[in-house]
C-alpha cells in the first residue's frame, strides 16, 4: 500500500484530468449554480414588485424540465401512439420524434436578456425610428384585469417592428411569450428570441404529432397564466387592411381552458406606422400568387448602413409616427356564457372586430386616403382634413401639426404625392403604396368584419 508506482506523465496528467473534472462536476458545478439560481431568483421577486403582471414559475422553469414536461404529458404520449401506428413506425421512433419538436418549440426564457437587455434594445429601436405615441380605448378595463387570469395581446401585424414596439410598450405589464415563425429560426437569432421568451411554431406544418406537441405546450402556458401574444391574422398583412383571423393558436388556447380553470382575457391591441419599413416588400408580395418576400441580405446592410451614416452626419430623419392603441379586453369566461355553438369562430371574429375599431389613425395614411378620394388639394386644407379625422377617431396630440407636416414631407420624398406650389395631388408613381397605406386608415365594411375565420393549423408572423 505504501510502495512507489511509477506512471508515464501522459498517464498522470489524465489523472488529474478526470479528478478535476469530477469534482468540478459534482461539487463546483452545482455550488456555482446554487449560488447563481439563488441570485437570479432574488433579482426576479424584486423585478416581480414592479410588475403588474409577475412572471410566472413555468417561464422560469429550466428548459429541460419543461422538455421533460411536455414530451411526458398524455395527451402527447397518445398522439405518439397514434403517429407510430398510422407510419407503421416503432414508438420509441415516434417519441424522438416528440421530443425533437419539443426542444424546437420550448424556450429558454431569460429575464436578465429580456428586462436588460431586450427592453433597453426595443425602447432604443423604437424611439429611434418614430415618434412612438401611446393610447387606450378604456384604460381603467386594462388596470381592472383579473390578477390571477392569464392575459392574451391579440394584434393586427403591420411590420415585424410590432415585436420590437410591443415588447417595449408592454414592459410595465409583463414578459411577453410571443409565437414566432420560421423566419426567426436563424442563428444567432434563434437563441436571442428564445431567450426572450419567444417560442417557434410552423406556419403549415402537416404532421398531426407537431401540432399535438404545440398544442400541448400551449395548453400548460395558457393553464400556468403566461402572458402571451398572438398575431390572429398569422403574417403580416400584404394590402395594408386587416385580414381574416386564422385559428390555429386560438384553438390552442380555448381547449387548453375549463370553465371552472384559470380564466383568459383577451386584450386587443391596434398598430399603425407613418412608414412601414417593410411595404415595398409587402406590395410586390401582394402581385404574386405566394407569399414569398425577397428581401436580400445586402439590400437589408446597405440599408442600415445608409440609415447610420446619416445619423453619423445630423441628416437623419425618423419615419414618422408609430401609434399604438389597447383596446377593451374581453373575458373568455364571460364570453363563452354568452356563446354556447361555435365559440372559437366568433371569438375570432369579436376580436378582429376590436382590434379593428381601435387601429389609430396617423397622418400619413390619412393623406393618402383624403388625396386618394379628393384628388388634388390645397395644403392646408388637407392638413385640416387630416387633423379633423384624427380627432374624430381619437388620436389628436399637441404635436399633431408637426407631424402631419412631416407625414406630408415623407411622401412627396417618397414620390407617393405630388407638391406643386401650394397644392398636394397624387405622383401617380406608387399607387400602390398609396392604396397600402390609405387601407389602414379605412374602416373595415361590416361585410369584411363578418366574414369566416380561416381554419389554419397555426399561426405566426412573418
Amino acid at each position: 500500500m505504501t510502495q512507489t508506482v511509477e506512471l508515464p506523465l501522459w498517464l498522470f496528467l489524465l489523472i488529474v484530468i478526470f479528478a478535476m473534472v469530477t469534482l468540478a462536476s459534482h461539487f463546483l458545478f452545482p455550488s456555482v449554480r446554487w449560488f447563481f439560481r439563488r441570485r437570479l431568483e432574488r433579482a426576479v421577486a424584486r423585478l416581480n414588485k414592479r410588475l403588474q403582471r409577475p412572471i410566472q414559475p413555468f417561464k422560469l422553469a429550466r428548459r429541460h424540465d419543461m422538455i421533460q414536461r411536455l414530451i411526458y404529458d398524455p395527451q402527447v404520449g397518445q398522439a405518439v401512439q397514434r403517429h407510430a401506428r398510422e407510419e407503421g413506425i416503432p414508438e420509441a421512433v415516434a417519441f424522438e420524434q416528440a421530443r425533437r419538436y419539443a426542444r424546437e418549440i420550448v424556450p429558454s426564457f431569460s429575464a436578465f436578456a429580456y428586462f436588460s437587455f431586450a427592453i433597453r434594445l426595443a425602447r432604443l429601436i423604437s424611439n429611434t425610428f418614430y415618434d412612438v405615441r401611446l393610447s387606450y380605448q378604456d384604460e381603467a378595463a386594462i388596470d381592472g384585469i383579473d390578477p390571477e387570469a392569464t392575459v392574451v395581446f391579440v394584434m393586427n401585424h403591420r411590420s415585424n417592428m410590432d415585436y420590437v414596439l410591443v415588447t417595449y410598450l408592454a414592459a410595465r405589464h409583463s414578459a411577453l411569450s410571443y409565437a414566432v415563425g420560421e423566419w426567426a429560426r436563424v442563428w444567432p437569432l434563434s437563441r436571442l428570441i428564445q431567450a426572450m421568451g419567444a417560442y417557434f411554431i410552423r406556419r403549415k406544418s402537416g404532421s398531426e404529432l407537431y401540432r399535438q406537441v404545440l398544442s400541448c405546450y400551449v395548453r400548460h402556458s395558457t393553464e400556468a397564466g403566461v402572458t402571451q401574444a398572438m398575431f390572429p391574422e398569422g403574417g403580416l398583412s400584404l394590402t395594408g387592411a386587416l385580414g381574416r383571423p386564422k385559428l390555429g393558436l386560438l384553438k390552442y388556447i380555448l381547449d387548453g381552458t375549463s370553465p371552472n380553470g384559470r380564466d383568459v382575457v383577451f386584450v386587443p391591441v391596434a398598430l399603425n406606422y407613418d412608414r412601414v419599413l417593410e411595404d415595398t416588400i409587402l406590395t410586390r408580395a401582394a402581385l404574386g400568387s405566394e407569399r414569398r418576400f425577397r428581401a436580400r441580405i445586402g439590400v437589408v446592410t446597405r440599408w442600415i448602413i445608409k440609415q447610420v451614416w446619416q445619423r453619423l452626419i445630423g441628416r437623419y430623419k425618423r419615419f414618422g409616427v408609430a401609434s399604438v392603441r389597447y383596446g377593451a379586453p374581453l373575458s373568455l369566461k364571460e364570453f363563452r356564457s354568452q356563446h354556447r355553438d361555435d365559440a372559437m369562430t366568433d371569438l375570432a371574429r369579436e376580436l378582429m372586430q376590436r382590434i379593428g375599431r381601435a387601429i389609430p389613425l396617423v397622418p400619413a395614411a390619412a393623406a393618402c386616403l383624403v388625396l386618394r378620394e379628393n384628388g388634388s388639394m390645397p395644403e392646408d386644407s388637407v392638413q385640416s382634413r387630416i387633423q379633423a379625422m384624427m380627432n374624430q377617431n381619437g388620436d389628436q396630440t399637441t404635436q399633431d401639426s408637426e407631424a402631419i407636416e412631416s407625414a406630408l414631407n415623407q411622401l412627396v420624398e417618397r414620390k407617393i404625392l405630388r407638391r406643386q406650389g401650394e397644392t398636394l395631388s397624387l405622383s401617380g408613381q406608387r399607387v400602390d403604396l398609396l392604396d397600402y397605406y390609405a387601407a389602414s386608415a379605412q374602416k373595415k365594411k361590416q361585410s369584411e368584419s363578418n366574414a369566416p375565420a380561416e381554419n389554419v393549423s397555426a399561426g405566426a408572423g412573418s
